[in-house]
């Protein structure tokens, strides 16, 4: 049959990225206690496609990623991607996973567990002589104004506030240590599950613990800029206030040799 997506264009206009999105697809990634975890993401695949081509073949993306079965390490995107680019006949190819993972923790008071979720990204892009992965934490935290504390005879505003984190690695750093950095630098971290006394608790820490989304930014460069393992990072802080009409955020951006 006629192969309409190869045949010449003659506009002369080369273009970035075309490819699928939307995906939803099982995969399997890394856990660090339980050793692996399955989930559902949501995939898009996309190459480079030369001026000289009318059209990309769509239906090449799907084999490849029913060839790849779904597991999702270091190691297995750069195969994936190295697969878009043979098949496809590309130069630059790029896969993303967005899929929520989920982590077992403790109330700190009543030490009853339930599941708390964080949305996790892996961006991967391999041209014919580099690859690159990218991963992408989102958390939620509280944070505690200092300016409130300082300023109110009776308590102090304090709300949700979300940490986007995404960093270049490396050597491999498990999602688990990414959360944990993000939910360290915080007024406190959030929980699924609590009894009046961890709410006691919770609520207290978060009083002696205040923080602007700059100080929690900062914070978390600080613990950033001491792994070796990673290469880039960026770091961005929103507050959804809870008496101001508007969100509040911070970010940081560094890439390093």
């Amino acid at each position: 049959m006629r192969d309409v997506q190869s045949e010449l264009d003659v506009r002369n206009i080369p273009i970035d990225r075309v490819g699928i999105s939307g995906i939803s697809y099982p995969i399997t990634v890394l856990d660090k206690e339980k050793g692996t975890q399955e989930t559902v993401a949501i995939v898009a695949m996309a190459v480079a496609l030369p001026h000289e081509y009318r059209g990309t073949h769509m239906s090449r993306f799907v084999e490849a990623l029913e060839e790849f079965r779904g597991r999702v390490t270091p190691h297995e995107l750069e195969g994936l991607t190295d697969n878009l680019i043979e098949r496809l006949e590309a130069i630059k190819a790029e896969v993303t996973f967005r899929f929520p993972y989920f982590i077992r923790k403790n109330a700190p008071v009543s030490k009853l567990e339930s599941w708390s979720s964080y949305d996790v990204m892996f961006k991967a892009e391999k041209t014919r002589s580099k690859f690159e992965l990218e991963t992408e934490v989102i958390a939620a935290i509280q944070t505690l104004c200092p300016c409130s504390k300082e300023i109110s005879d009776y308590g102090a505003h304090n709300q949700r506030a979300y940490v986007r984190l995404a960093v270049k690695m490396k050597d491999f750093i498990w999602i688990e240590e990414l959360v944990s950095i993000i939910e360290d630098c915080a007024s406190a971290p959030t929980f699924t599950l609590l009894k009046r006394e961890d709410e006691k608790y919770v609520t207290e820490h978060a009083y002696n613990n205040p923080r602007f989304v700059e100080d929690v930014v900062r914070e978390i460069v600080l613990r950033l800029e001491t792994d070796k393992r990673i290469s880039q990072f960026r770091v961005t802080v929103s507050s959804s206030e809870s008496i101001h009409n508007h969100d509040a955020f911070a970010e940081v951006e560094r890439a390093y040799e």
